[in-house]
């Protein structure tokens, strides 16, 4: 029987739909599998499902509700003509009324954004990447944090302020931020030499990638902010660069978060477990440990992005996860090192 249907990591290949929602798709009882094997679980596919699943596909990246979706698999199936079109055209006649809202919404918020600016063109400013700031950082430390955050740094156009890695300085300390929105990566560097206030710029990547490959003996490097040229020099070598303009987020507020269960990790396992994930979406599973988990699995489960995780787990050998709660950004944190840490956004297994 085998031998002529799919499994459902095949099914998740040719389809569209990843593991996690063909497995909701059947708790649901939308696209339930032609047969489960009683011993191991296994979901198996028909040859005829397949249609049925890349429509399914589509309607869910159109954002059809799920009773609609039912709807319209089962007419679509029997051969209805009449109820399918009417299910299409109202779901497209919401849409355009959400979009109208959604324009109308963002309007209002542009306009009170133009009057906050406006309103704080005449206090003044804590931080500013136009300020000076000149500051020795051990090699070894700068190397490290960049290391630990340069996978989270953003790559889309669109968002060209998010395209580098933010330095934060203030006190003796120099954190090193970066984001895409769906994980955010910190890590910190001990300074001497810096008697200012607090200074943040953000160095686009290249820059970035050229200073990291500079910092190779652990000597100490010479880092120089002057308006938005950024200077990094180490044993009579240097780069040089110009800031990125924009705002980058308030990291310090995105990070504050509260008190979670903290579980250990067994790094070796969740990378050759996420290793073998098909999709963009997993389950995690946890309990007093963190696994790759499935529908039956007991305690908490969340889904990730599997290959951000492994992203985060690159950061060492023994690690920790920090759980506040299904809808909280998962934190990802080494025992050995305070300061550097990793915020990944969860995938709603509903979705």
């Amino acid at each position: 029987m085998e031998s002529d249907m799919r499994s459902i990591g095949e099914m998740a290949r040719d389809s569209g739909l990843g593991v996690s929602a063909l497995r909701f798709y059947d708790r649901a009882g939308v696209l339930v599998p032609a047969w489960v094997d009683p011993v191991t679980g296994y979901r198996w596919y028909a040859p005829e499902q397949l249609g049925e699943a890349r429509l399914l596909a589509r309607l869910r990246r159109a954002g059809m509700p799920l009773a609609d979706i039912r709807l319209v698999l089962a007419g679509w199936a029997g051969g209805e003509t009449g109820l399918v079109p009417r299910l299409l055209d109202g779901h497209l006649r919401r849409l355009e009324r959400g979009l109208a809202e959604a324009r109308e919404e963002l309007s209002t918020v542009r306009a009170l954004l133009g009057h906050q600016e406006t309103s704080m063109t005449t206090a003044p400013a804590t931080a500013t990447a136009t300020a000076t700031a000149r500051l020795t950082v051990p090699g070894s430390e700068l190397a490290a944090a960049l290391d630990a955050v340069r996978f989270a740094a953003g790559t889309d156009p669109e968002l060209s302020m998010l395209g580098g890695i933010h330095f934060d300085i203030e006190g003796g300390g120099l954190h090193l931020v970066a984001t895409d929105r769906y994980r955010m990566a910190v890590a910190r560097a001990s300074t001497t030499g810096h008697g200012g206030g607090r200074v943040q710029v953000t160095v686009p990547t290249p820059l970035a990638d050229a200073m990291r490959a500079l910092l190779t003996d652990g000597a100490p490097a010479r880092l120089t902010v002057d308006g938005d040229e950024v200077v990094l020099e180490t044993q009579g070598r240097q780069v040089a660069g110009q800031s990125l303009d924009g705002e980058f987020p308030d990291h310090r507020r995105l990070t504050r978060l509260p008190e979670g269960r903290r579980l250990t990790l067994d790094v070796p396992a969740l990378r050759h477990a996420l290793g073998a994930q098909e999709g963009e979406v997993c389950v995690l599973a946890l309990t007093d440990t963190v696994t790759v988990g499935d529908d039956d699995c007991a305690g908490d489960r969340v889904g990730v992005n599997p290959a951000f995780l492994l992203d985060a787990l690159a950061a060492g050998e023994e690690m920790l996860l920090e759980y506040v709660g299904p809808k909280a950004p998962l934190v990802l944190l080494r025992p050995d090192v305070e300061d550097a840490f990793s915020l990944l956004m969860p995938v709603s297994l509903e979705a």
